[in-house]
């Protein structure tokens, strides 16, 4: 588990280097702060000053892993080294699948990454709500989720995002942080979709947002979107997403809400090389 100084130290590095290169990073700090015991993050220090990171995030059995490294200290192979101890890690645990995640504005990442052979896969949306008057809700009910809900969390996750059921049980079993909540979306006494709503330094993030496809079409997301958004803005927050940029019908649902893209990030997937 990572220390509260290690936490500052990350935060630290990720703010110089987005500084310096005028571009946000994606650390998934909800995932960051609550780790468990396994060693997923990778950590590099000269003189008492943390100059590089790499970390891994995984997703059943899919792991996404981002990193970086002090402007002033590139070039000296502190990222590869760390990326090789990551990929240790990676082929330790047996994951069947290796996101690499870049800003799609940082061509010293680009670079890395085409060195090491990986290849171009989707590119994602970092979207924040922009104030505007939204209509009254009615007809849903959000409640909090329970471990009754287990099963109807991992088919709204098969069915709705298409994962195969190994990986969504695996990720409907994690241990949520602290800031976060996930909740059902229930409609005439029926649960038809789910939603986690992650709060960290005056942001409210929406993940996992899904309606089972039976239900789609018919007006649930737009209304579950305004619901959560109201809520979330007289509590003090500003409200952001992540999204594929190709997944067309979500941009344009999250749009009509009031949602603007304000970041990109691409993602490569990688292959390792099997040992001899």
């Amino acid at each position: 588990m990572l220390t509260t100084q290690q936490l500052n130290n990350i935060e630290q590095l990720q703010k110089e280097c987005e500084t310096h290169d005028h571009l946000q990073l994606k650390l998934n700090w909800e995932l960051l702060r609550s780790r468990g015991t396994d060693q997923l993050d990778f950590l590099h220090y000269e003189n008492g000053e943390l100059v590089a990171f790499l970390g891994l995030y995984a997703f059943g059995s899919t792991v996404e892993v981002c990193g970086m490294v002090h402007p002033s200290k590139r070039r000296r192979g502190h990222f590869q080294h760390l990326f090789q101890l990551g990929m240790e890690k990676v082929k330790q645990n047996g994951y069947k699948k290796i996101l690499l995640n870049a800003p799609a504005g940082s061509d010293t990442a680009k670079a890395f990454l085409s060195k090491q052979g990986a290849e171009y896969a989707f590119s994602e949306h970092q979207m924040q709500w922009q104030e505007r008057l939204l209509e009254a809700t009615d007809g849903i009910l959000l409640r909090q989720a329970t471990v009754e809900d287990y099963d109807m969390r991992v088919r709204i996750s098969v069915t709705a995002f298409g994962l195969d059921e190994e990986d969504a049980r695996l990720m409907e079993s994690e241990t949520l942080g602290d800031n976060t909540e996930l909740l059902m979306i229930v409609v005439d006494k029926r649960t038809v979709g789910k939603i986690r709503v992650s709060r960290e330094e005056g942001q409210a993030w929406i993940y996992g947002f899904s309606i089972l496809p039976e239900y789609q079409g018919k007006g649930i997301g737009r209304k579950v979107l305004r619901r959560v958004i109201k809520e979330q803005n007289l509590a003090g927050y500003s409200v952001h997403l992540e999204v594929e940029t190709k997944n067309d019908h979500a941009l344009g649902l999250y749009e009509s809400v009031g949602f603007k893209a304000v970041h990109a990030q691409d993602y490569y997937t990688y292959q390792l090389i099997p040992s001899k």
